[in-house]
């Protein structure tokens, strides 16, 4: 069987330029980076035509290490839009380098439904995490620069500062440190650390920025801490957002790519889900959803985190609503939350299906209540036995809940049509009355709450004392208005990673609250978020290399 580098190397790529003519864009507006990469102006984004074309957001079960595909099944859902006569455009994230060299090895779908050329993707793309950690410490260099200026110092106090650096690579080391070191040229020593460049508010705010005023706006309203005699101190206050914004020139025009079957592809900022909204930027939504029919998104990790602060804050923030809600499900992993050992899981089980069901049931509600219509897509595996697929479609009838199984991985568009017809016949009842989980004006501990017991499935929602700080804080501040976008664990529905299935009688405990001003929204933390990951044991670089013909080998 072929590795999916190997799949992708095989496939002779379309020039981008005639990508581009299938979206209707003149080849002569794109720039270009290289023959199979081009960025495209914000110009063709049409914000009347966005209303009328149809979004299809494709989210998940709670992520296992199973595996559940949303990323290749929002690629094959695309190619099979194209093979039944529609007019398609799959809009994704772009990978991180921490994980790629990490766990992933790669991120950019598998076997017949990947985006290409891949390699590039899931390396340095077209320079967009650079461009985003160097905005990011620039702020951090003028932050450090202002505690030591004599002339245009704003008192701040430097253990109030929570602004850390940023780079784009799990490196546990960096996490706290010390800097500042040196004596009076070395600056002012204060705490401090690194944080991955995909957990930065930069990447954030350019994920929902609008256009360039948007994006400057943001930057200026980033939260940098407090002086001595406790006033805020933003970074429009340093003076910062004019060269940030300069910095992010380029990084705010979606990158232009395809699909393995020749699909446009547009692939565009690269935000976590357990720590920031895990969503593409708005620029790229709009732009597809501009030039295409039916646009096909993905949210981060399952339905609790990155649909809901998909559907929470970005299409609140850009006025969008999806018309139909994919949720991507396997045998293997609903298997893995009824309590079969990971080992086990190629063995028949329809006992643990059985009581692994209930966490697809809770994600099907949480669509559900957001007055969305969900379609279930069984992503199928070789390993999946008739009776287990069976049970999963049978399950789904008889909640009234459309599915299909969709053979993305050994298929590509051709196992996917079913699924595409379902979501055509979804899309076709109009938009849908969507409803928010909580209105923005609501009191903070109440937004929290409203996600904790609806989403979630909490009974309630404790705070620590640090957190009780923190929510005065931000009243203070006048920031309580803002959305709240949680940071928990993608493992499990409740803040505890070790409870599977469908958690019940439990407690969301809040530890601290982070202000994100820039971006718009508060982050509540919950169990342990780590911002900077470390690498595993066996991390996927040590199998990644490049021959003497520059032929990379080891991503997958």
């Amino acid at each position: 069987m072929k590795t999916d580098i190997e799949i992708a190397r095989s496939v002779r790529m379309k020039p981008v330029e005639e990508v581009a003519k299938q979206l209707g864009i003149d080849p002569e507006d794109l720039e270009l980076y290289g023959k199979y990469k081009a960025k495209v102006p914000l110009s063709y984004i049409d914000r009347k035509r966005t209303k009328e074309a149809r979004l299809i957001l494709v989210t998940a079960i709670s992520p296992t290490p199973a595996g559940e595909g949303k990323t290749t099944v929002s690629i094959g859902l695309s190619q099979a839009l194209n093979r039944i006569g529609k007019r398609s455009c799959v809009v994704l994230r772009e990978p991180s380098l921490g994980p790629v060299f990490g766990i992933k090895g790669g991120a950019t779908g598998g076997g017949l439904s990947q985006v290409l050329p891949m390699e590039d993707i899931n390396l340095h793309f077209t320079g967009d995490f650079a461009a985003v950690e160097k905005a990011h410490n620039l702020l951090a260099a003028l932050i450090d620069n202002n505690l030591q200026s004599k002339t245009r110092s704003l008192g701040l106090d430097p253990r109030t500062i929570a602004w850390k650096r940023v780079m784009d690579m799990n490196d546990r080391a960096l996490r706290d440190m010390v800097i500042g070191l040196g004596g009076t040229t070395g600056g002012v020593p204060r705490e401090t650390g690194f944080d991955i460049t995909a957990a930065s508010e930069v990447m954030a705010i350019l994920c929902l920025s609008t256009g360039i005023a948007d994006l400057k706006r943001r930057l200026g309203n980033i939260f940098v801490g407090l002086t001595y005699d406790k006033r805020p101190v933003y970074a429009r206050d340093l003076q910062a957002e004019g060269a940030m914004a300069a910095l992010l020139k380029d990084a705010i025009k979606p990158n232009l790519v395809q699909t393995i079957e020749g699909t446009p592809a547009i692939i565009h900022g690269g935000p976590f889900a357990n720590i920031a909204q895990g969503t593409n930027t708005v620029l790229a939504t709009e732009m597809s959803l501009s030039l295409t029919d039916y646009t096909v998104t993905e949210a981060g990790f399952g339905c609790d985190l990155g649909a809901e602060k998909f559907l929470d804050i970005k299409c609140r923030a850009a006025g969008l609503v999806p018309n139909a809600v994919v949720l991507v499900a396997t045998v293997r992993a609903l298997k893995y939350h009824g309590g079969q050992p990971l080992k086990e899981l190629k063995t028949p089980n329809v006992e643990a299906l059985e009581r692994g069901i209930e966490n697809l049931q809770k994600h099907i509600e949480n669509v559900e209540s957001f007055n969305l219509r969900p379609v279930v897509a069984i992503n199928r595996f070789v390993t999946d036995s008739d009776e287990e697929l069976k049970f999963i479609r049978d399950y789904c009838t008889m909640r009234g809940v459309a599915c299909a199984v969709a053979d993305v991985w050994g298929q590509g568009g051709a196992g996917t049509v079913e699924l595409a017809q379902l979501v055509v016949e979804a899309t076709a009842q109009g938009k849908p009355d969507f409803r928010p989980v909580y209105p923005l004006d609501a009191p903070v501990e109440r937004k929290i709450e409203s996600i904790a017991k609806q989403i979630y499935g909490a009974d309630g929602v404790e705070y620590t004392p640090k957190a009780k700080t923190a929510l005065k804080r931000i009243a203070e501040l006048g920031l309580d208005g803002l959305a709240v976008c949680i940071a928990k664990t993608q493992k499990s529905l409740s803040d505890n990673p070790a409870l599977l299935g469908r958690p019940r009688n439990f407690t969301i405990t809040v530890r601290d609250i982070e202000i994100a001003a820039g971006a718009g929204f508060l982050v509540p933390i919950t169990g342990e978020i780590m911002r900077m990951p470390g690498l595993p044991e066996e991390p996927a670089a040590i199998h990644i290399d490049m021959d003497e013909e520059g032929v990379i080998s080891g991503l997958f």
